[in-house]
């Protein structure tokens, strides 16, 4: 008796620690488990996630972010950093998620799983008012830019010909470029217009367009542990599209429509 009992007991045991594995093995089911998913973003790149004037943590990106969680029956905790410390915290299972304008490249998706795009970027390429040698992407070539190292922009500067030097953020990439250290910078058309709304006395243009828009989705860690939190994303974010929200948001924080490839 006392033997069967002793076997009955490792066999639930067992049972038991195999259906921890499994919640382990399942991203989803460990979020719902904890309540609240876990948002990477920086909180200084408007108008995706920013601090308003009351310093809320405010965005296009914020405000997905948060619909997504409510679609998943949680809350939407943000911990905010620099660009290229997101990722990595990502990669150390710091973060579930990342919502910062992330840009899907060939590179990333070798290491990441995305989420379906829901917004499209087009890549400006920013000078000062007087400069006249940039016209076109071509022109980066054997130029100085600024950008956060890790970023889609900076990989496309280096792609034509452009040295890179590593900044923090776009108010520092400005001051960069308006004291002459820098030739131009490279940044989403978006944020280039939301800037100048705050600062319309600016010296700065938009050089050159790059000719295909990127597109925009969420990174999570890649495989069989994120495959249900994939699915479940996924699925929110065709609700929002299909509610109206996701354009609705794109025209409050762009004033136009990204949400959508053109």
């Amino acid at each position: 008796m006392k033997k069967l009992t002793a076997l009955l007991m490792a066999g639930a045991m067992l049972c038991t620690m195999s259906a921890c594995a499994k919640k382990e093995d399942d991203l989803l089911a460990t979020i719902k488990d904890r309540g609240e998913i876990i948002v990477a973003m920086e909180g200084t790149w408007a108008p995706w996630t920013y601090h308003d004037e009351n310093d809320q943590l405010v965005g296009y990106d914020t405000e997905v972010a948060t619909l997504i969680a409510e679609k998943l029956g949680v809350k939407a905790t943000f911990v905010e950093g620099e660009w290229d410390g997101l990722l990595a915290g990502l990669d150390a299972g710091r973060y579930d998620i990342m919502v910062n304008g992330v840009d899907i490249t060939e590179d990333r998706l070798e290491k990441y799983d995305f989420s379906t795009p829901y917004a499209y970027n087009k890549t400006a390429v920013i000078v000062k008012s007087d400069n006249t040698e940039i016209t076109s992407m071509e022109d980066l070539d054997g130029k100085q830019t600024a950008n956060t190292i890790s970023s889609t922009y900076a990989e496309v500067a280096e792609s034509y010909g452009a040295t890179v030097t590593g900044v923090d953020d776009l108010n520092q990439t400005i001051e960069l470029l308006l004291s002459g250290r820098i030739d131009a910078t490279l940044n989403a058309e978006v944020t280039y217009y939301d800037y100048m709304k705050a600062h319309p006395d600016a010296e700065i243009k938009i050089a050159t367009l790059d000719k295909d828009a990127t597109q925009v989705a969420i990174p999570m860690r890649k495989g069989e542990e994120s495959a249900n939190l994939l699915k479940a994303i996924n699925e929110a974010l065709a609700e929002l599209e299909a509610e109206g929200k996701l354009t609705e948001l794109s025209e409050k924080y762009f004033g136009t429509d990204i949400s959508k490839a053109e």
